[in-house]
């Protein structure tokens, strides 16, 4: 289907006039423009293309339509925001912090104020979501302008660059509905109890509240930064080796395995469409192999059904090479191994019932939706884990190649259709970097990518989260391979793309200190907004009151402030100073609060809870810390002092010994100096004046040294002791001594060359 149409179906009614003109675009771009010949105009007349031309495109696109619609976006979002904040103001008085207008409400007024608030809700919702919608397929349009013309008028101007850049810096494109969606759903929640007027009991452990369940964070790592980063996982995980056991020397390690996934789609790309628009029950199939073809290694189909709240469910089957055709066929069934199973229960086995099932649900996947192998992804993964302790997974996986594996194009298809892989490619055990691959056939992805999987306490491991909110990590929550292969080598072919495209131009790469505070900046935002929906957490105890405190977000935002509130002075693990400062959170005034059990394996709704809030005053009180006259909320008082200057100092021997070492230093240069001058001094004799100046002078320096180092010595420490974030050096004591004993070396150089009579009169 054609991107013109595509957006025509995609509008929302209300909306109409504020998405992208691409017909405006085209027309500008003059896409019908043809020759006597029928061949385009671009093409035998580059002349027929004027400045004025490429000025009026371009100025259309990435000011006209651009702006136009990132105004109404951040209009739109912003409007969204304020009738939640409305909407939360309305409910407030229904909830139990609000007891005296509570008892002056009756029970219609109650649910007749929680309707109206449903009414809203469900209207604020539905525009989330199609705000959502609006983003993307405006992404898209920009994108295939931009493409369209490079293609065609792109013989001296490039735009597609320009774009890139330009999307970089806007928010339409990469704006996070995550907070305002967290306390839509906390508010119906909230209203659907005021309706039912139940008694909401505690209900069976939901996703994220108290299952012993994997969480997953996705990052993208500059290539610059890949080797810094195994090093600071490798302090704390080993390499978990995979051993096929073909090694015969049992001495030698053997290498980070090649990994292969053969994704599969139709021919309208409809599983992509599904996982781009984060559909329900959104579905994908590949096959993956370790290692090269040749070697014959396990093959395993594998299907993965993820639905809309992040949670997964995947079957897999292990197939031989030889029947994986007639399998994706339908015309195998692996009846031998399900015999066998059945024979060795005595033909009651639950292993070959689920076995036959998988097998049933495979295949019927694959013909109902008409699948065919469509793109290669060829990576070399290190994985990191403590045998036999999978609480922490991570793999890093590089020299990420994206191939084509489709047969689409008849005539130059890249794949046999008769066979299910490409045998230009294993039959050679080709590997990466694929040079024989055609031009057009692969991407090369410029980063490496790093996966976390957390599972029960593991979301409170310090050094964890310290590597996910490093600068050497960037983001990339809904990354995929599959998404990102087709998005780049089947452009042409739909007309929905990811957002992490329009950042793949950009350097990945920040400064240490500007990452930290980008990531405290990041936490404060994400506060502000669960603070708004506090006052509805004691509206029940039940877990559904809030559905998404226990989420894989808000455990890994959660767990940086439980480091700050169970440890004292903002101490690690070791007892060392952090390498970052820590956040510093105020206590409530002494209210019932709920405890955490002894040694949780997971944490519970209610501490989540309670460690939300503190999040949210910890920004405020950050702001009202520097301002004078602000009075403090209804039972919340001033801490008097900070977390982080409690306790103890815990400081490293070596930052003490730096300073020691210093003003030793010092004190040797204020020494050498004294006894140049006491030398001096009692050589020069009585009548000796310039000898005895100039000792004067170096005995001044030797006690400049020796009062700037104690000086220095004291200061630093002070700082240290501080934990400031102030800088330690000073350079005008050293500027001071260098300078002075310059001017008196060459002041003695003169007195020696004969020009003492003049200088002596200044004495």
């Amino acid at each position: 289907m054609r991107f013109g149409k595509t957006l025509r179906k995609s509008v929302y009614p209300p909306w109409k006039g504020n998405y992208i003109d691409y017909g405006k675009l085209k027309t500008l771009l003059r896409e019908n423009d043809v020759t006597g010949d029928g061949e385009d105009a671009s093409d035998s007349d580059d002349g027929q293309w004027t400045e004025q031309d490429e000025e009026a495109f371009v100025q259309e696109l990435l000011n006209a339509q651009l702006d136009k619609v990132n105004n109404f976006q951040s209009q739109t979002s912003q409007q969204l925001r304020e009738r939640t904040t409305a909407c939360e103001a309305k409910l407030r008085p229904l909830a139990p912090a609000a007891d005296q207008e509570i008892a002056a409400l009756d029970d219609v007024e109650k649910r007749t104020i929680a309707s109206e608030a449903l009414q809203e809700l469900d209207s604020i919702t539905k525009e989330v979501s199609e705000l959502e919608k609006y983003s993307r397929i405006n992404f898209t349009g920009f994108l295939k302008a931009a493409k369209k013309h490079d293609r065609k008028r792109g013989a001296r101007y490039r735009v597609k660059p320009l774009l890139q850049v330009r999307l970089s810096q806007l928010p339409f494109n990469s704006e996070d509905y995550s907070p305002l969606v967290h306390r839509l759903s906390v508010m119906y929640s909230f209203v659907r109890e005021t309706l039912s007027q139940d008694i909401v009991h505690a209900k069976e452990p939901e996703r994220g509240f108290g299952r012993d369940i994997y969480s997953s964070y996705k990052f993208w790592i500059h290539a610059d930064n890949v080797l810094e980063a195994k090093t600071h996982i490798l302090r704390r995980l080993p390499v978990l080796i995979y051993n096929p056991g073909t090694s015969k020397d049992v001495l030698s390690l053997p290498e980070d395995p090649t990994i292969t996934s053969l994704y599969f789609d139709n021919p309208q790309f409809d599983l992509y469409n599904q996982k781009v628009a984060r559909a329900s029950e959104a579905g994908s199939l590949r096959l993956r192999w370790t290692g090269q073809l040749q070697d014959k290694p396990p093959i395993y189909l594998e299907k993965k059904i993820v639905s809309e709240d992040d949670s997964s469910r995947e079957i897999r089957v292990q197939l031989k090479e030889k029947h994986i055709k007639e399998f994706l066929d339908g015309e195998y069934h692996l009846d031998k191994k399900v015999h066998r199973m059945e024979d060795q229960n005595n033909g009651e086995s639950a292993e070959a019932q689920s076995l036959k099932k998988n097998v049933e649900e495979l295949q019927s996947f694959v013909k109902e939706n008409n699948l065919q192998p469509m793109l290669r992804a060829n990576y070399t993964r290190t994985a990191f884990q403590i045998p036999g302790d999978d609480r922490i997974r991570i793999s890093l996986d590089t020299n990420l190649a994206l191939i084509r594996e489709d047969s689409l194009d008849p005539e130059r298809p890249c794949r046999d259709p008769a066979e299910w892989h490409r045998s230009d490619l294993d039959d050679t055990a080709m590997s990466y970097p694929f040079n024989a691959v055609r031009t057009g056939e692969i991407v090369r992805f410029p980063h490496a990518l790093l996966e976390i999987k957390l599972r029960g306490k593991a979301h409170d491991s310090e050094w964890v989260n310290d590597l996910m909110s490093s600068h050497l990590v960037k983001e990339a929550p809904r990354f995929s391979k599959f998404v990102h292969g087709i998005a780049q080598l089947f452009e042409d072919h739909v007309n929905s793309f990811p957002f992490w495209l329009g950042e793949l131009e950009n350097d990945i790469r920040r400064d240490p200190e500007t990452a930290f505070h980008e990531e405290q900046e990041r936490l404060a935002k994400r506060a502000e907004e669960d603070f708004a929906v506090g006052s509805f957490f004691g509206a029940s105890g039940s877990p559904s009151a809030h559905p998404l405190s226990g989420s894989p977000l808000n455990r890994r935002r959660d767990s940086v402030f439980r480091s700050n509130i169970r440890r004292p002075s903002g101490m690690s693990e070791t007892g060392a100073v952090p390498s970052r400062p820590r956040i510093s959170v105020v206590e409530p005034q002494p209210r019932e609060q709920p405890q955490p059990p002894a040694e949780p394996e997971t944490e519970s709704p209610q501490s989540s809870n309670f460690n939300t809030i503190l999040q949210g005053l910890t920004q405020k009180f950050q702001n009202w810390s520097a301002r004078e006259g602000v009075s403090l909320p209804p039972g919340i008082r001033h801490p008097g002092i900070w977390i982080k200057d409690a306790g103890p100092v815990r400081v490293e021997s070596k930052v003490w010994l730096a300073n020691q070492r210093t003003f030793i230093k010092w004190l040797h240069i204020s020494i050498l100096l004294s006894s140049l001058s006491l030398g001096l001094y009692n050589s020069a004799g009585k009548h000796n004046r310039v000898a005895q100046a100039l000792a004067v002078v170096y005995t001044f320096f030797a006690l400049f040294s020796a009062a700037w180092g104690w000086y220095m010595y004291e200061k630093r420490s002070r700082l240290i002791r501080q934990r400031s974030g102030k800088d330690l050096d000073n350079m005008f004591g050293p500027l001071v001594v260098c300078l002075g004993l310059a001017v008196a070396l060459v002041l003695n150089f003169a007195f020696k060359v004969g020009f003492s009579p003049l200088l002596l009169g200044v004495f």
